[in-house]
Order: structure tokens, then C-alpha cells, then sequence
């Protein structure tokens, strides 16, 4: 009935923070599958059909040529690893709990941590399919040698926050216009199929066709990754700040409006889906 008010140190608040971002990420990891093993599995098999399709296509269009010299499917890793880990966490974020779900009625959860779970589970599962599949392709194919693997992992981390930072936005926009924030959501996803450029090496395209695909930030980070995995190959026509820039700029964006969405929520939203 009665209970004494204890002050919490900083330390104290940011060790709770992190235990409840721990729980949420595990609870959002078994939220696809009661096993997390059948999750990983997934995605895992999501990559390789991934990688079979566009082995065969470019096999078949005779792009090969077109291709880094090196291991032409470690080429293929390369732009299907950060392609997924943007889109992955974008779609993470983007279904994360908002400020109107049930979740957040319990006193310690807000929609921060909710993004942050979401994100960080993402990011847990294609870390360790990029592990997986890398480690089967070494033992049952061929060794793999990557040239700077702290600076490709780095770009791994950069595609994913980026996906994070669209994400806060789509997020920001759904309760708004939940239509339209799941079109954007389907077309960016899309859209990168292509345009992410992870069929072309930026050295090779001409000025015009560089134009098409320089404006995407993960074009950017996946040919950066590129000059790391690959010791013969020097990037020249992309940035790694660019990306960089635009990922603070979606943060901000994202953050104003989660907050702006936040302080106007409404329960009837949650409840005319």
C-alpha cells in the first residue's frame, strides 16, 4: 500500500533503458516466428534465392563482364547483403509499434525503444545470415578474402542505420496517411531492386547513367563496400559521406515528426484497423 519514491542515478535510468531494448529486441526477434531459428532460416533462404536469381540473370544477359575482377558472386554478396539490411530495417521500423498501440500503456515503453528494438532485431538477423551464408560459401565453394572486412562491416552498419532513418519516417507518416505510407514503404522497397545499383560498378557507368543512380544513398554505400571487400577496386564515382549526410537528415526529419505524430495521438487511429 505504501511505497517509498527512490531517486534514480543517470546510470541507473540508462542501464533500465537498455535491459527494456534488450527484452523488446528479443520479443520482436520471436515476433515473426515463435523460434528464432525458423526466422533466421528464412532470411537466410530469402538471400540465397536472391542470389541464385540474379547469378542467373546476369549469367544470362552476359553482365559478367561488367563485374568487379574477383569472385563474381561475393560481387553479388556484396550489393544483396546492404540491399537487404536497408530494406529490412526500414520495413522493421516502419511496423514498429507507435504511440497508440498497447504496448505503450506500460509505464517504461515508449515508441523510441519500440524503433530501436524493431531496428536492432533486424539487424541481429542479417548479421547472422550475412555469417551463415559467407561461411558456407567459404567452406563448401571457395575461400573468401575480403580486403578491409572492419571497413565492409562499417557499411553494412551505415546501409542499415540509413534503412532505420527511412523507416522513422514512413512511421512518422503512417498514422497520418496509413494508404499512402504503405505505398511509399512498397515502392521504395522496390525501387532499390534497381536503383540501389547493386548490378553496376559506378567506375563503369557513364556520366548519364551515373546521374540515375548517384541521388540514392545506398548506391553510394554499396559501391563503398565494394572498394573494401575488393582489393583491386577503387571507387571514384561514389561518396561514403553522402549517404552519411542523408541519414542525419532522414533522422531528424524522422525524430520532429514521431514527435509532432506522438503528442497528437489518438486511440481511434489504432482502432479503425
Amino acid at each position: 500500500m505504501f511505497r517509498v519514491e527512490t531517486r534514480k542515478s543517470g546510470l541507473n535510468s540508462a542501464l533500465a533503458i537498455l535491459d527494456l531494448i534488450f527484452h523488446s529486441t528479443v520479443r520482436a526477434i520471436r515476433r515473426g516466428h515463435r523460434h528464432a531459428l525458423l526466422g533466421l532460416l528464412s532470411n537466410v533462404l530469402q538471400t540465397l534465392i536472391f542470389i541464385g536469381v540474379f547469378y542467373a540473370m546476369m549469367t544470362l544477359l552476359g553482365m559478367r563482364s561488367a563485374a568487379i575482377r574477383g569472385d563474381f558472386v561475393l560481387y553479388l554478396m556484396s550489393g544483396i547483403f546492404l540491399f537487404m539490411t536497408n530494406v529490412k530495417a526500414m520495413g522493421a521500423v516502419a511496423g514498429s509499434e507507435g504511440p497508440t498501440s498497447a504496448m505503450m500503456l506500460h509505464a517504461p515503453m515508449n515508441t523510441a525503444i519500440a524503433m530501436s528494438s524493431a531496428a536492432l532485431a533486424a539487424l541481429y538477423i542479417q548479421v547472422l545470415s550475412i555469417i551463415v551464408v559467407l561461411g558456407g560459401y567459404h567452406i563448401a565453394v571457395t575461400p573468401v578474402h575480403i580486403h578491409d572486412p572492419v571497413g565492409a562491416m562499417g557499411m553494412v552498419l551505415l546501409a542499415w542505420a540509413n534503412g532505420f532513418a527511412t523507416g522513422m519516417v514512413v512511421l512518422a507518416v503512417k498514422p497520418w496517411w496509413p494508404a499512402g505510407a504503405g505505398v511509399a514503404q512498397t515502392v521504395y522497397s522496390r525501387a532499390n531492386m534497381i536503383a540501389s545499383g547493386k548490378m553496376f560498378v559506378a567506375n563503369t557507368l557513364s556520366y548519364t547513367m551515373l546521374k540515375v543512380f548517384d541521388w540514392n544513398p545506398l548506391f553510394h554505400i554499396i559501391d563503398q563496400a565494394r572498394g573494401f571487400a575488393f582489393i583491386n577496386y577503387n571507387p571514384h564515382n561514389s561518396s561514403m559521406m553522402y549517404p552519411v549526410y542523408v541519414t542525419l537528415v532522414l533522422f531528424a526529419i524522422g525524430l520532429i515528426g514521431e514527435y509532432h505524430t506522438r503528442k497528437h495521438a489518438s486511440v481511434s487511429w489504432g482502432a479503425g484497423r
